[in-house]
């Protein structure tokens, strides 16, 4: 395996790959707007610049493929390329904070269709030790599920390896147009600047540009001594922004990976990564990164970016 990995192929691909027209697209119609909006942005320098970096290393990832055309090289542009997502998303906050916050409506329909926040009570609910680290457990599988069914594809389904980077990379990216156009923070954000006692009787004032200048998140809900609790948190202080929430990347991606752990045939695969599926889901609202809505509509949108993404690869690359 080790040997074919770095075998010359016969036929290289000699164009970008469809998972890099991808980012080169979105990179593109980002920088249309920082661009158009660079008076008002604060950190457009920085952002002309990163994006401009990205560039040049898809570029010249691109070129060490074509002077060494081999399935490692061409592993080495999916990996970079996913390794990168964590720059992307505290990016998209830059662009989201010029347009209206909309969490007060987010929270009157959560009330509307549940007759709670759910987000509010479902820590209080199940407050034990062990229902907290399983949530937290459950949170932090997000990139490590999406990396092992990547890894999985690269080493034993390995024709199928660029269309299932496709498929995750192109579900992230889409998330992100949405999070620049919807700015919908989540409970974490929202409640704190409101007030709990206002959240728990059902107040939801609308908050304008609030979040421009406050980016104060309350403490996740749970087992605060709890291992998987600090690998939370710890992410959270490292990375979150009050951007984000709706429909949640975390469910819609997870079930992009559940889906394509499916059509792996490998059953293994996918029983091993279902009960951590599951904790996800549940996890989002449990430690007030989402709206019970946000975690829903994830499912929606994480179907309908596997359908499309997978009609939308071209048809060279398409295997099933």
């Amino acid at each position: 395996m080790i040997k074919e990995f770095f075998t010359f192929e016969k036929k290289p691909t000699r164009g970008l790959l469809p998972y890099e027209w991808i980012v080169i697209a979105y990179l593109t119609a980002t920088m249309a707007m920082v661009l158009f909006m660079y008076t008002r942005l604060p950190n457009a320098d920085s952002m002309v610049w990163g994006r401009l970096r990205i560039l040049a290393i898809t570029l010249a990832l691109w070129g060490v493929y074509r002077m060494l055309p081999c399935k490692a090289i061409k592993a080495v542009r999916a990996i970079v390329q996913m390794a990168l997502l964590s720059w992307w998303y505290p990016d998209i906050f830059e662009l989201n904070r010029l347009f209206p916050n909309l969490d007060h409506l987010f929270a009157s329909w959560e009330q509307a269709l549940f007759g709670c926040q759910p987000a509010l009570l479902f820590a209080q609910v199940c407050s034990s030790k062990v229902f907290s680290e399983l949530m937290c457990l459950g949170y932090t599988c997000y990139y490590p599920m999406m990396t092992v069914v990547a890894v999985f594809y690269m080493l034993f389904r390995n024709q199928d390896f660029d269309r299932v980077v496709y498929i995750i990379l192109g579900t992230f990216f889409i998330h992100y147009v949405i999070f620049i156009l919807l700015p919908v923070t989540g409970p974490q954000y929202y409640y704190p600047a409101v007030g709990m006692e206002d959240i728990a009787k059902g107040v939801f004032p609308n908050l304008h540009d609030y979040f421009n200048l406050h980016q104060e998140r309350m403490d996740c809900p749970g087992y605060s001594q709890g291992f998987f609790y600090a690998m939370v948190d710890s992410a959270h202080d490292a990375g979150e922004r009050p951007v984000a929430a709706f429909p949640s990347s975390h469910v819609s991606v997870c079930l992009v990976c559940m889906i394509l752990a499916w059509k792996s045939r490998c059953l293994t695969l996918f029983y091993t990564l279902l009960p951590f599926a599951v904790l996800l889901f549940f996890s989002t609202v449990y430690i007030c990164a989402h709206y019970a809505i946000d975690a829903l509509a994830g499912l929606v949108s994480g179907l309908l970016c596997y359908l499309v993404l997978s009609m939308s690869m071209p048809a060279a690359k398409r295997r099933r």
